[in-house]
């Protein structure tokens, strides 16, 4: 049996009744955006130290500037950062997945053959930045948000693109496969 083709540049697909390996499409995190402010908060602690250390007022000590820029770097650009860092998406042949939290680690996926809504919401800021927010709601379960997905508009078109492809295969993985008439006997050897 040949491979089917693909239209409009898709992946070629398997044929009826084989298994489809699942492939990565992409993997991405949030939009690094919001650790703007962190950076900024960086460079002006290690400059503001750097400014006062040998140079502080009589009542306060060396170490209580570097008390408090440590302070100050690990709540304002580490916490941040560890955040940012742990909340990933990928998007495979089959399925979204989400992954996030810093101690405890949470997860939701959404199969692409179920079928779903697919919202998308971008504010003046992530318009700016071509990021955006897009909502996944199959009707059943809790929606999945990906939040500030860089490039949001692909995004969205390669998850369309997915969920179309999925369905079709699950169509048509789904009907008979009409068995195969059995072989003649073979011939007598005289």
């Amino acid at each position: 049996m040949t491979q089917p083709t693909a239209y409009g540049g898709r992946p070629p697909t398997p044929p009826p009744g084989a298994p489809a390996p699942e492939l990565l499409v992409a993997k991405f995190r949030a939009h690094a955006r919001r650790l703007f402010w962190s950076a900024l908060v960086l460079v002006g602690v290690a400059g503001a130290t750097a400014y006062f250390y040998d140079n502080l007022p009589a009542p306060f000590e060396n170490w209580m500037l570097l008390a408090a820029g440590g302070l100050l770097v690990l709540l304002l650009v580490v916490i941040p950062y560890l955040v940012w860092v742990s909340r990933r998406y990928t998007i495979t042949t089959r399925r979204v997945i989400a992954r996030w939290g810093v101690l405890a680690r949470h997860r939701q996926e959404l199969p692409h053959a179920r079928g779903y809504e697919i919202a998308q919401r971008r504010g003046p800021l992530q318009r700016l930045w071509g990021c955006g927010t897009l909502t996944l709601d199959n009707g059943v379960d809790a929606p999945l948000r990906l939040v500030n997905v860089p490039n949001a508009a692909l995004v969205h078109e390669v998850l369309v693109d997915q969920v179309e492809v999925s369905q079709i295969l699950a169509h048509r993985d789904g009907q008979a496969i009409p068995p195969m008439p059995p072989l003649p006997p073979p011939p007598p050897v005289a």
